[in-house]
């Protein structure tokens, strides 16, 4: 076989899932598995339902989002087409442990999504890889095209859009100023966009305010070069120089950001830009806060225009969209950040993620859910929490105040 052959045999197919057949069967399989007709009810009915002394308002806008719910069949589809294949998930689809326990148990394996290993090394025409919602460096990608495995892609449309930015800003010699979390797979593969074409662009990645006043501060001051290099180990491009790469700057975000903070680093460069040069030409921005995470933020502090006495986040603990949901809600009531149900474990007791300890830490709040006083209870969740989790929240938070599942289902 020529080397030309070899090439051709092992270019990385790209397959298409969404076969009408096979998504008939999948729209009831996810169906199945995530949705609520209470929910549905209940948001339909303004978002509040009342059993005697109790109430529970959702939020207008929560849970599952176009990118994700695409992700999710596209997932299922493809163990619909591959029946007899192996398939591989390049970490996790969306942050949703509840989610991706299913996929496992349909026998898709997660791969190594920090860094590559030998797993990459013996994968094969035969084997199948998903792209998660989230993207994929293109490290990663081109290691699947060399391997010549097929590919179901599912990133996300919104975060696609953040890759044509940074590259557009590569092209042009401009620095990607990322806000995102740098150890976050969307980050990541944003990051490795920004490098452009010919990967000689550079990013630097700020996650803070204060990041981005130290940032500021060296750009218009200068500083101490390696103190700079050592505060954003591992969120700056190969050979980052910040005497020069600071010159000509371009923000972008992770898409799953608070919105509030994001807009106003863009607004903290550009100022910096006009103070040191008198003008912004060598300034750029780009709103690429994905519109979900707008529409969820958005409906919660529309939810806290109510009188409540609580409020209950629900979803993954690693997901970025539902953390910012909790900075918001924490500072307004006492709030929860849950994985699901089973947190809310009695009238005194509920096992809350602490985002500022990264930590599970129990919370004792003895009037929360005492059956005795009469209670309103906020629910708001991210873009990856599937609606048959805000649905045994509903359930949990009315059984612990003495109302039967079976009413609360009938509402």
């Amino acid at each position: 076989m020529t080397n030309t052959q070899d090439k051709d045999q092992k270019k990385r197919k790209r397959v298409n899932v969404r076969r009408p057949d096979v998504m008939e069967i999948v729209e009831q399989e996810v169906a199945r598995h995530y949705t609520s007709s209470l929910v549905e009810k209940v948001k339909a009915n303004h978002g509040g339902v009342t059993i005697g002394n109790t109430t529970v308002i959702l939020a207008q806008q929560f849970g599952f989002c176009y990118g994700v719910e695409r992700a999710i069949d596209l997932a299922y589809a493809s163990r619909r087409v591959f029946s007899e294949n192996n398939i591989y998930l390049i970490g996790e689809i969306i942050h949703n442990p509840e989610v991706n326990e299913q996929l496992e148990e349909m026998k898709i394996v997660s791969l190594p999504w920090q860094q590559m290993d030998e797993q990459y090394d013996k994968l094969g025409t035969d084997d199948v890889v998903i792209v998660p919602a989230f993207g994929a460096p293109i490290s990663f990608m081109e290691k699947l095209e060399k391997q010549g495995v097929a590919v179901v892609d599912t990133t996300c449309g919104d975060v696609m859009k953040v890759w044509r930015r940074v590259n557009g800003y590569a092209k042009n010699g401009i620095t990607s100023i990322i806000h995102g979390k740098k150890g976050h797979e969307e980050t990541r593969a944003t990051a490795s966009r920004a490098l452009g074409k010919d990967k000689d662009g550079h990013y630097l990645v700020v996650l803070t305010l204060d990041d981005t006043d130290y940032v500021i501060n060296y750009m218009l001051n200068g500083g101490d070069k390696a103190a700079f290099l050592a505060r954003f180990s591992g969120a700056t491009s190969e050979n980052f120089d910040p005497d020069a790469h600071l010159e000509q700057i371009g923000v972008a975000n992770q898409t799953t950001m608070l919105k509030s903070e994001t807009e106003n680093i863009q607004k903290l460069f550009r100022e910096a830009i006009i103070n040191r040069d008198g003008k912004d030409e060598k300034f750029q921005v780009f709103d690429t806060i994905c519109g979900a995470t707008q529409e969820r933020q958005d409906a919660l502090f529309q939810l806290l225009k109510n009188d409540m006495d609580a409020l209950l986040v629900v979803g993954g603990y690693n997901s970025s969209n539902t953390t910012h949901l909790v900075e918001i809600g924490q500072e307004h009531l006492p709030t929860f950040f849950i994985r699901n149900a089973s947190n809310i474990e009695s009238l005194e007791r509920i096992i809350h993620f602490d985002i500022e300890q990264k930590t599970l830490v129990p919370r004792s709040y003895s009037e929360l859910l005492d059956p005795e006083k009469k209670i309103i209870i906020g629910i708001t969740a991210g873009a990856s929490c599937p609606s048959n989790l805000i649905e045994a929240t509903m359930v949990r938070v009315f059984e612990l105040r003495g109302i039967k599942k079976e009413t609360v289902l009938t509402q």
